[in-house]
């Protein structure tokens, strides 16, 4: 085959506040940005912030009351609250290695993190973008927010800044939230986003059956994204 018609390479890495793999994530995201695709290649590798950790060191992360927090899946599906600050720590470290691994783009899995630039590779930070097309589109009205835990909503107004009003309701994605009842509850808002990247396909088909204004999902809208710059 010659070179003009081989297939481009292009390599993502995705990297979790959690542990490896992203079943529930990853090849969601890998279908809506490779769909359609013929002239490129696209592959990723999975990096968890919690990966290989033990027991003990799982529940030296755990936040710890009026802490602020992250909701994550581990490897074997169940939910774990860990508190922000050790987790971005860790976070940085295992971004400053993948740094020098090659990737085209690195994607983080999280619609919270804050990070320290990187020297050598792109991130995509889900906050940023989910936050901006957020805004992008709010109007006048009120704008509705489901979010993982109770707790966030307390401390969202600290790590987000949204124009106009909104509502926020919480239904875990890792935990058996009750994600139609809540979204039943904004259905007077302009529209609702799932500010999380657990919320999959499925759950916003769900929030659809309940909920009378448009739903946005943060994964398709960085999935999106990616999928241009590639």
């Amino acid at each position: 085959m010659g070179e003009d018609n081989m297939a481009k390479a292009f390599r993502i890495a995705f990297v979790t506040i959690g542990q490896t793999p992203r079943i529930d994530i990853v090849p969601e995201m890998m279908t809506d940005i490779t769909a359609g695709l013929t002239d490129t290649e696209v592959t990723c590798q999975e990096f968890g912030v919690l990966d290989g950790l033990s027991d003990t060191e799982l529940t030296a992360l755990h936040a710890q009351d009026g802490e602020h927090s992250f909701a994550t899946r581990l490897k074997s599906g169940d939910e774990i609250v860990t508190s922000k600050k050790l987790t971005e720590e860790r976070l940085n470290l295992i971004l400053q290695t993948i740094d020098n691994q090659g990737f085209n783009l690195i994607v983080l899995l999280c619609t919270g993190t804050h990070i320290t630039p990187l020297k050598n590779t792109l991130v995509i930070e889900a906050q940023r973008i989910v936050d901006a097309t957020v805004n992008a589109l709010t109007d006048d009205g009120t704008l509705g927010v489901i979010l993982p835990l109770e707790r966030q909503i307390n401390d969202f107004h600290e790590r987000h800044v949204f124009k106009g009003k909104t509502q926020l309701v919480a239904a875990s994605p890792y935990a058996g939230g009750d994600i139609e009842k809540k979204a039943a509850e904004l259905s007077d808002c302009s529209f609702v986003i799932m500010h999380c990247m657990g919320y999959s396909g499925e759950m916003l088909e769900r929030a659809r059956t309940t909920c009378k204004a448009p739903v946005l999902l943060s994964r398709r809208i960085v999935s999106g994204v990616i999928r241009q710059m590639i």
